[in-house]
């Protein structure tokens, strides 16, 4: 798979659930930072905004719940709303900007993320287990709550993701055949192995650089290659991995057209 914008050759190494790694080669550190920041915190989420309590009278307040529920990720369709600052409405509130979350529930038992009534099905809680507080007998929480497109920069509840990145690590060993077995038997995270007589990384993406094999053995050089870069992505939002990735290349395309422009007319 290739960028069409500046021609960077990507890797999937791993996707796993909400989690996904890849290798970025022929880059370097500013632009995989650039990335970074972007999946972090210029994603548009969906988070609750506001919250309006009916009834309440369990051991929380209205306060604590409502913080609770804020923080809580949604799964929605990103193609189906806009930011509200951007809607036909003008920012008083629609179907295409806003969905309504309702929680109308009598104790005892547990109140969970999956209690919530959507106005829209497609959007739910990310995880429907949540606990948002628990009732005993005779106590009842009812409230209606809505929520909107956000990013990170404005609130974290709108973070869409973990992100992280480093080097590419390469290995180079000079020693006996003792030495390198005692090399694979040092590293923690179980990454060294040998093939055809030969020190290797058996999972490059694994090794974080810590070093034990190089402090443990003579004859172990570990360094890495700064123009290819492994990512690491977790969603923490109801958003798939590969979709932040795919939206930040987009978000920083759009900006360097944006820096382009404005610097054309200088």
């Amino acid at each position: 798979m290739y960028c069409s914008v500046i021609c960077l050759k990507v890797e999937i190494l791993e996707k796993k659930g909400s989690k996904l790694t890849f290798l970025i080669e022929e880059t370097d550190m500013a632009f995989a930072n650039s990335l970074r920041r972007v999946m972090i915190s210029e994603i548009p989420t969906m988070a609750i905004e506001w919250i309006d309590v009916y009834e309440n009278n369990s051991a929380l307040f209205d306060e604590v719940i409502s913080h609770r529920l804020g923080m809580m990720p949604l799964r929605f369709d990103p193609k189906k709303y806009n930011r509200i600052e951007d809607c036909k409405c003008s920012g008083k509130g629609c179907p295409l900007c806003q969905v309504v979350l309702v929680i109308d529930k009598k104790g005892p038992g547990l109140v969970t993320a999956g209690d919530m009534k959507s106005s829209d099905r497609a959007v739910k809680a990310a995880d429907p287990g949540m606990i948002v507080v628990q009732l005993l007998e005779g106590e009842s929480l009812k409230l209606e709550a809505i929520a909107k497109l956000g990013t990170g920069t404005e609130h974290a509840k709108h973070h869409a993701a973990n992100a992280s990145f480093q080097y590419y690590p390469l290995i180079n060993f000079h020693g006996t055949k003792a030495d390198m077995n005692r090399a694979v038997k040092s590293c923690p995270k179980g990454v060294l192995g040998i093939k055809r007589e030969k020190l290797v990384l058996t999972d490059p993406a694994k090794c974080d650089i810590c070093r034990s094999c190089m402090e443990s053995v003579k004859g172990v050089e570990l360094k890495w290659d700064d123009s290819r870069i492994i990512f690491r992505v977790e969603s923490v939002s109801g958003l798939e991995p590969e979709y932040i990735v795919d939206n930040a290349a987009e978000i920083l395309r759009e900006k360097a057209q944006e820096f382009k422009k404005n610097l054309d007319k200088i």
